[in-house]
């Protein structure tokens, strides 16, 4: 990307966009979509299949919206398809994914761009500077950081090869969620809403890739992880509720739920029944508490001498079973209260 010439500073914004949509795609539109399609060797149907899913503007046969670039990534899209990278039954979630994940990645860069465009008194020349010396240098440190989590995962994978061919693993699945989300919201400005919320998303995953899990996604109030350990699982938990209880600490008020048990891993997200049962006991938390399944219990209390707060056990953490949690779609969800065991 770096050898193409900078993007000619303008006062016209259509201008501008023009220039910069020239400079990221190689060169200025000239082709149809009918023309990169038959340049590519690809159906038409194909590639505007292709496209929908990525999650690109719809465009006319006659539009002139594609450049040299377009054909060449929609022919190694056909070629992924026909080695059976991109087999026809998860296509078009995982084209789907990847659009996505993209385009969030992309909006929020050219916000911050575009932010800092502004600040320097003359938003045209900014963001063509910021283009020319900024986005070579994101483009080689995205492809770093995809790589580093590309081994992380074949690492992951030498591990455990079953996932090759389960479609289930056994895995902790939590939920943390802020408390008082909506009321605290209320009384934030953005940028001090934005900052409450990004110290809580990053001191979250920080502690649970400590502790060899994986942050699944985060939902505004809301992170869900995994972690094959279900005593990692119970810790993380534990040690953020603790921080959020703690008035000294920044950290917001979080209460979790901790299911253990098979979990159907796909496109980076997971989905079954221990997922549901672990929203379900968040749902049910008390401000400040952890509240975990049966399947988190029974594996961490397997050599106990018994399960409640008066009966001592061998862990670090005390048990209090709770009566039926009504959550919906289970007959019967089994749950524990478990705190951390104080220490003499």
């Amino acid at each position: 990307m770096g050898a193409e010439p900078a993007p000619p500073a303008s006062d016209a914004p259509a201008d501008l966009a023009r220039a910069l949509e020239a400079y990221l795609l190689g060169q200025e539109p000239t082709l149809t979509r009918v023309q990169v399609a038959e340049r590519a060797g690809v159906p038409l149907d194909l590639a505007v299949t292709l496209w929908h899913q990525l999650g690109f503007p719809h465009h006319h046969d006659d539009d002139v919206a594609f450049a040299e670039s377009d054909v060449e990534a929609l022919r190694l899209s056909a070629d992924l398809v026909d080695i059976g990278i991109l087999p026809p039954d998860s296509q078009a979630a995982l084209v789907r994914t990847w659009g996505r994940s993209y385009a969030r990645l992309a909006e929020w860069q050219t916000t911050l761009l575009a932010g800092l465009a502004v600040q320097e008194g003359d938003p045209a020349a900014g963001l063509t500077s910021l283009a020319t010396d900024v986005l070579p240098r994101v483009e080689a440190l995205q492809t770093y950081v995809w790589r580093r989590h590309l081994a992380s995962a074949a690492g992951h994978l030498l591990e455990d090869t079953s996932v090759l061919t389960q479609p289930e693993t056994r895995l902790s699945v939590c939920f943390v969620d802020i408390v008082g989300y909506t009321t605290q919201s209320r009384s934030l400005d953005g940028a001090e809403l934005v900052e409450w919320v990004d110290r809580f998303e990053q001191d979250t995953t920080t502690l649970v890739v400590d502790h060899s899990g994986q942050v699944i996604k985060t939902i505004g109030d809301e992170v869900l992880f995994t972690v094959a350990d279900p005593a990692a699982a119970v810790t993380i938990a534990l040690t953020l509720t603790g921080r959020g209880a703690d008035p000294d600490d920044p950290f917001p008020a979080v209460r979790a739920g901790i299911a253990h048990g098979p979990v159907v891993r796909r496109l980076g997200d997971v989905f079954g029944s221990t997922v549901n049962a672990a929203s379900r006991l968040t749902s049910a938390a008390r401000p400040g508490t952890v509240l975990v399944d049966a399947g988190v219990h029974d594996a961490l209390t397997a050599d106990e001498a018994g399960e409640d707060d008066d009966e001592p056990g061998d862990t670090d953490w005390r048990w209090r079973r709770l009566r039926r949690v009504s959550a919906k779609g289970f007959d019967h969800l089994e749950a524990w209260r478990v705190r951390p065991r104080p220490h003499d």
